[in-house]
């Protein structure tokens, strides 16, 4: 199966059925991606597939097939995305498990909608559960994103 993530090619061999979430951990070594539930209420393994946020692990990998996956070591090469920016900024991380699943659902957000209400990102994001009750930061960072991305004239 030929995969494109983060802008790179792979070859993997692997089950049509099997999770894109474990073929990003398993096969292609991609390990910021997390496993939290295994039946996509929890948000943990959110990523971009062509833009839109999904959960990989319920998405099977030959459906990912002649598409761009993005995973959260895909956001930036750096840590430079607004988005992980304004993170750090807000000091939203406490155990830090759900954050790669929260930061690329707030980038989808971004991306789509660049100026978010406080609705807009509790809605986006209310499939994205913390453990650590952070919700109040994330929303922060969110805005804060958002204002670093307009600033920097980046897209989301």
């Amino acid at each position: 199966m030929k995969l494109v993530v983060n802008g790179q090619p792979h070859e993997v061999d692997a089950p049509a059925d099997m999770p894109l979430l474990w073929v990003l951990r398993d096969l292609v070594g991609l390990t910021g991606t997390k496993f939290g539930c295994g039946m996509a209420q929890c948000g943990a393994c959110t990523v971009h597939l062509d833009g839109a946020p999904i959960r990989s692990c319920v998405t099977p990998a030959v459906a990912a097939e002649g598409k761009s996956i993005t995973t959260i070591e895909g956001l930036s090469k750096d840590g430079t995305h607004p988005v992980q920016l304004a993170w750090r900024e807000a000091d939203v991380v406490q155990c830090g498990y759900c954050q790669s699943g929260q930061i690329m659902a707030a980038a989808a957000l971004l991306k789509s909608n660049p100026k978010p209400s406080d609705a807009d990102i509790d809605t986006a994001l209310s499939g994205n559960l913390c453990r650590c009750g952070t919700y109040q930061r994330i929303r922060l960072a969110v805005h804060r994103a958002a204002e670093l991305t307009k600033e920097a004239g980046h897209v989301a």
